[in-house]
């Protein structure tokens, strides 16, 4: 009799969770057509695209796409993408589960520590690695005496691949991080009081739990490296990227240009199929008050040490490179009685660009994610989708196209400080929608639906609610938007108003100069302040959301 009244709470819960997972009535009005206006805006470049190449005419879009040429860089761009993204989610894994779950030594120094590297610009973080590794380079000059003259190239797809892997990867461990500490242990501890080892209960209960912050993460470092200009130009590697700005720079016919791009979102598309796919359906929020503790802590015993020296050289190579190459710089032009030249216009116009741009994102995130994670479909599924577009695109794309529908369309804001801000908003608004939509997941529709039983609209719910419940993803959100929007350059160059400077395009223009020195003051201010968004990610990590 107890058994069998056992089954039915079990049945009678699992019903009440079912009907508790769909919306009791449909999304509001209003929620719907500010997700069609923003993932309009967000497909804007898509739309400029489409005319340049249409106006090209069939015979010469298809005579594009059959160019060798294009194979090849189609091929070089998805094996770095594929290959980056394959890094990135061994280091970012393996980083989360040894600061979260083990006794690795000063776990709580490494926690911060691994995370740092995504504070260095990808081009600031090329050339450096250049001047440190490259031929002629500093460790180079150190070899010197022991007979070598010359180290291997570290252009071309070697260079590529370690500096996307090495700025990029932070992205998987932010969200795997995330992901373990809001996992129940109560999941791992049943496993292992059923006999499993360690690392059976890591394979077949935590990492499937983990598959899709594994996912968001490796969409981000996937789509960043496809869209990425500043390593790949630094470095000469072909990609598709590179091939566009190329194009646009160099020839009065932009169609050519704009096939490539679109090929570029054709890619786009067949990725986040490909991890919408594999992320799944999951909810990751209790139906039950569960275990709101801290996991056990695993002891790492031989493989202590190995751990520590792994985490060692991930820092080392990643961020004390970096830099210590720009110290020196700093130290060498001071010695040298260089006079150092940079404004505070330059940091204000940093700071004021991406402050915008972070808030913006976050109001523009909200109704694409609560639509997609509450009111689920086929049509709130593709809206969520059509944000990422952007996120794929070269910052050259996004600019040319709003220069383009700003000179035809919107002439009052063509040159104007809030056109770039539009920009970066388009550009990275993919981070604002993973970070909100991740938050908004673990939170219990129950509580939701207790404020409409109240007498509350929905749109009253959202405000009262829901939005105060996602807070912490929405910081999270604010200040990625904020940290790669500092460290945009295309975008920057092109639609900054006349002269308007920021961080990024001062160490453009000096490091492309080869005026390394004049370069290392924007640098190190640029790690500073990012470094600032970053402590606030962080901080965002110990504020669990309710289940």
């Amino acid at each position: 009799m107890t058994v069998n009244n056992a089954r039915l709470s079990s049945f009678v819960i699992a019903i009440q969770s079912n009907l508790i997972q769909r919306p009791a009535r449909r999304a509001p009005l209003l929620l719907w057509l500010a997700a069609l206006v923003i993932a309009a805006l967000a497909l804007l470049p898509l739309g400029y695209l489409v005319i340049r190449a249409t106006g090209a005419g069939y015979d010469k879009i298809l005579d594009i796409l059959l160019r060798p040429k294009t194979h090849e860089i189609f091929l070089s761009s998805v094996v770095l993408a594929a290959s980056v993204t394959l890094a990135a989610v061994f280091l970012g894994v393996l980083l989360a589960w040894l600061t979260v779950r083990t006794d690795l030594p000063g776990r709580k120094i490494w926690a911060v520590l691994t995370v740092l590297p995504l504070v260095i610009p990808s081009y600031v973080g090329a050339f450096t690695l250049v001047s440190a590794f490259g031929p002629k380079g500093i460790v180079q000059g150190w070899l010197e005496p022991f007979g070598i003259d010359r180290l291997p190239s570290i252009y071309g797809f070697p260079g590529a691949f370690l500096a996307l892997t090495l700025f990029s990867y932070p992205y998987v461990l932010l969200s795997v991080r995330a992901a373990l500490r809001g996992l129940d242990p109560s999941l791992e501890e049943a496993a292992r009081s059923l006999g499993r080892s360690q690392l059976r209960v890591f394979q077949e209960i935590t990492l499937p739990h983990l598959r899709p912050s594994i996912m968001a993460g490796g969409l981000l470092v996937a789509l960043y490296t496809l869209s990425d200009f500043g390593a790949v130009s630094m470095l000469r590697f072909d990609s598709f990227t590179r091939a566009i700005y190329l194009q646009y720079s160099a020839s009065f016919d932009r169609s050519v240009a704009a096939v490539l791009a679109l090929l570029l979102v054709a890619l786009t598309l067949v990725i986040l199929i490909f991890e919408k796919r594999m992320r799944g359906q999951a909810r990751y929020y209790r139906s039950s008050s569960g275990a709101i503790r801290p996991a056990r802590t695993v002891a790492l015993g031989k493989w202590r040490w190995p751990a520590l020296v792994f985490c060692g050289v991930v820092t080392l190579v990643g961020l004390v490179t970096p830099l210590a190459v720009v110290a020196f710089w700093l130290v060498r032009g001071t010695l040298a009685g260089e006079v150092f030249n940079l404004r505070l216009d330059v940091v204000a116009n940093s700071l004021i660009g991406s402050g915008a741009a972070g808030l913006m994102a976050m109001v523009a995130a909200i109704p694409i994610a609560v639509l997609a994670i509450r009111f689920p479909g086929r049509v709130s599924s593709w809206l969520e989708r059509s944000t990422y577009v952007g996120y794929a695109l070269p910052g050259v794309v996004i600019a040319l196209s709003l220069v383009f529908f700003g000179a035809n369309y919107a002439l009052f804001l063509y040159q104007t400080i809030f056109m770039l801000i539009f920009a970066y908003v388009v550009r990275f608004l993919p981070q604002a929608v993973g970070s909100t939509r991740a938050s908004l997941l673990q939170v219990s529709p129950r509580l939701e639906e207790a404020s409409r039983n109240l007498g509350r609209t929905p749109l009253q719910t959202l405000s009262s609610v829901t939005v105060p419940l996602i807070r912490p993803g929405l910081l999270t959100g604010i200040a990625l938007v904020f940290l790669t929007a500092m460290k945009e350059l295309p975008a920057t160059l092109i639609l900054g108003p006349t002269g308007f400077n920021t961080l990024a395009t001062r160490i453009w223009d000096t490091a492309a100069e080869a005026f390394f020195t004049q370069a290392s003051i924007p640098s190190l201010l640029l790690v500073m302040v990012s470094a600032v968004a970053v402590w606030i990610i962080l901080a965002q990590e110990d504020k669990k959301a309710p289940r």
